[in-house]
């Protein structure tokens, strides 16, 4: 892991250290965090609840970003923090459109992982895998790739 990608984390790790509901790193930083090597992560996805987001984007001095969702995925809260070395995507509600309609993000498993003394949380391999399976793009098919054994 290189020391933007740590430095990053460990931000997060103690931004988010005092958010009332479960909180996840996942994307590309998810599976760094798993251990296995991909290019740098462009930016962290934290994912929290929607009233964890919005007090966490509050206490950074950030303003949540006002717009409409994307066809495959909308959050509640919204927002990027751009003081880490990498930016941070703050969502709040996440959501995924599927077949069924709009489905909420939500791991039902949570594991910690420890970077420059702060924890950090993570869905299993096997959930994070099924989140990208269902994202669906090219570069979350690539990072299924990087988390098998």
């Amino acid at each position: 892991m290189t020391s933007p990608v740590s430095q990053t984390l460990a931000m997060v790790a103690g931004a988010a250290a005092d958010a009332g509901d479960a909180w996840w790193i996942i994307g590309s930083a998810a599976v760094v965090l798993h251990g296995r090597s991909l290019p740098e992560p462009r930016d962290v996805d934290l994912l929290m609840s929607a009233r964890d987001a919005e007090a966490l984007l509050k206490r950074l001095g950030q303003a949540p970003r006002k717009g409409a969702p994307s066809d495959r995925f909308q959050s509640a809260v919204f927002g990027t923090w751009t003081e880490p070395p990498i930016p941070v995507e703050i969502m709040g509600g996440f959501r995924l459109r599927t077949r069924e309609g709009w489905q909420d993000v939500a791991p039902a498993t949570r594991e910690a992982v420890t970077v420059q003394g702060t924890t950090l949380f993570v869905p299993s391999a096997d959930e994070l895998a099924a989140f990208l399976r269902a994202f669906g793009r090219s570069k979350d098919l690539e990072r299924i790739d990087a988390l098998r054994p």
